[in-house]
């Protein structure tokens, strides 16, 4: 195998389906499949054949998608004890399947082989040996996963040796180590691996769990001691604590250490361009909120906010960044806050098209509102409308399009829950008073301010909300504790957010509320006209 390159086998589809709260359907597990194969994996494993229908329609469906880089290839287990191959019903599943490689687990940790399977360590040799002969008789090339194999050999390494060895002997192409149980330190990853391989001709894997915290460290390891068959999950998704995380250790291996892992025919620096795309998409269809501080893909994995940093980035990008965020579809974020100082303020003005000199003292008067702001419980990172309002005031324009006199709403039960909200808004020299009915407060007020928004600003019937997010500021002060409220707006493809801080939840909505719509129909304005002194 070349020393150069890291055969990647991705088991998203079937380690990451194991994920607590975790269901992929059959077009799910398609579409990623389709995913990876663009991205260029070697080995996709698409499930486990003979456990549950899905998987096995899965095998049937994949066969008719034409795939341009990637082997899809089928998971399953060595023969059960006292039943022979050829009866074995999950070996025989694995055939159906049509695939050219299987993926089998066999026990390495004595103590499973005893405990667990309820058997001599002599029949699992022999299970391991039957099974991997079996497939290769019917031409299926063998990937052997010893499964639990660094605690087997930490506890007898001589049996998980033995059991290794045998996989090798019956034909298996591949020797994957498992830290099934994700607790082994990478100082003894280090030390089995070297005196495994020692052992072994054939090609060694690795296939990490992060129950401490390792599984890239570990895998990393391996990869320095030799090993180049490497198993992954997609924003490490898996059993407990997950797997390898396919989009931290691609780019580790190919901007870092200059090893090929993918075999596509693009250019080295276009191969991961779709990285934070894929992440972004299976965290979709998961159903799990994206973790921001993902490495590399994450959405705050080249955010900066202090401002000693924002101004070394402007000058000077490898200041605060290892890598460029476009080569894994990533972005820089530079955002807001009381720590940006004069350099923030500068850029996030450029950003939003305003043109400031450094010695205005508009950068003063934002960066004292900010910090204010801040002080009181506002967080600014996401909510850029908030903050281009900000500047607006600070540059001493008024284009608010209307006020809200008053708002009102109430909640009465009896047999049945009934909210109202009422509004009063004047645009110009005209007060416009409406009421509707909503299943909430801000639901019932948000439906009232936008019947009397329409009668003057018809272009709001396209703005859509699609977040409402509360945060609670400082909950010491229990039901009474101040909140921060978040709010998503989108109209057609333009997408701005607002945010604010209250002691009152309804407060703080509305206040959100208002500045969302005001700000779609401020962006109308200020298209306009050049801002800027």
């Amino acid at each position: 195998m070349d020393l150069d390159y890291i055969e990647i086998l991705d088991t998203t589809l079937r380690d990451g389906a194991q994920t607590y709260g975790v269901s992929f359907s059959l077009q799910d597990k398609l579409s990623i499949a389709q995913r990876l194969d663009e991205l260029g994996v070697r080995y996709i494993e698409g499930g486990w054949p003979g456990s549950n229908p899905k998987d096995m329609e899965f095998f049937k469906v994949i066969k008719n998608v034409p795939l341009k880089n990637s082997e899809i290839v089928a998971f399953g287990s060595t023969r059960k004890k006292d039943v022979k191959p050829s009866k074995d019903s999950m070996l025989n599943a694995l055939l159906k399947t049509e695939v050219k490689t299987a993926v089998i687990f066999g026990k390495a940790w004595d103590l499973h082989v005893t405990e667990v399977l309820q058997t001599t360590l002599d029949q699992n040799l022999r299970m391991v040996e039957d099974s991997i002969e079996y497939l290769r008789n019917h031409n299926l090339d063998v990937i052997f996963d010893a499964e639990h194999f660094f605690d087997g050999f930490k506890d007898n390494h001589e049996y998980a040796l033995k059991v290794v060895k045998k996989a090798e002997e019956a034909g298996a192409k591949v020797i994957v180590l498992c830290d099934t149980n994700g607790g082994t330190l990478t100082s003894d990853v280090q030390n089995i691996v070297e005196r495994t391989k020692a052992e072994l001709k054939a090609p060694v894997g690795i296939h990490c769990h992060n129950d401490s915290g390792l599984a890239i460290a570990n895998t990393l390891m391996a990869i320095l001691k030799g090993v180049n068959h490497v198993q992954t999950t997609i924003n490490g998704l898996g059993e407990r604590c997950g797997n390898a995380d396919l989009c931290q250790l691609l780019p580790t291996l190919q901007l870092k250490m200059g090893l090929r892992a993918l075999v596509n025919n693009k250019p080295i620096n276009e191969q991961l361009k779709d990285l934070s795309d894929l992440s972004k998409y299976v965290y979709e269809l998961t159903n799990l909120p994206p973790n921001p501080y993902q490495p590399y893909v994450g959405k705050n994995a080249f955010a900066h906010k202090g401002g000693v940093h924002i101004d070394a980035i402007l000058k000077q990008l490898r200041a605060y960044e290892h890598i460029d965020p476009s080569l894994v579809g990533n972005r820089r974020e530079l955002s807001i806050s009381e720590l940006s100082g004069r350099a923030g303020v500068m850029n996030m003005a450029l950003r939003l098209g305003i043109n400031l000199d450094k010695q205005s003292d508009v950068v003063d008067k934002v960066l004292n509102e900010i910090k204010r702001m801040e002080a009181q419980g506002y967080h600014f990172e996401d909510a850029n409308a908030t903050v281009h309002l900000i500047f607006l005031k600070a540059l001493g324009y008024d284009l608010y399009p209307f006020q809200v006199q008053l708002w009102r709403v109430s909640t009465m039960k009896n047999n049945f829950k009934f909210t109202s909200g009422e509004v009063m808004v004047k645009v110009g020299d005209e007060v416009l008073y409406e009421a509707s009915i909503g299943v909430g407060p801000v639901h019932a007020l948000d439906q009232a301010l936008r019947k009397a928004l329409l009668k003057c600003f018809p272009q709001l019937k396209s703005v859509n909300l699609i977040n409402y997010k509360v945060t609670v500021v400082d909950s010491a002060s229990g039901t009474a504790s101040t909140v921060r409220v978040f709010i998503e707006f989108k109209d057609n493809s333009f997408q701005w957010a607002t945010t604010a801080v209250s002691d009152n939840i309804i407060d703080a909505s509305a206040m959100a509320l208002i500045d969302g719509y005001a700000y779609r129909l401020i962006v109308e304005k200020i298209k306009k006209f050049r801002i800027g002194n």
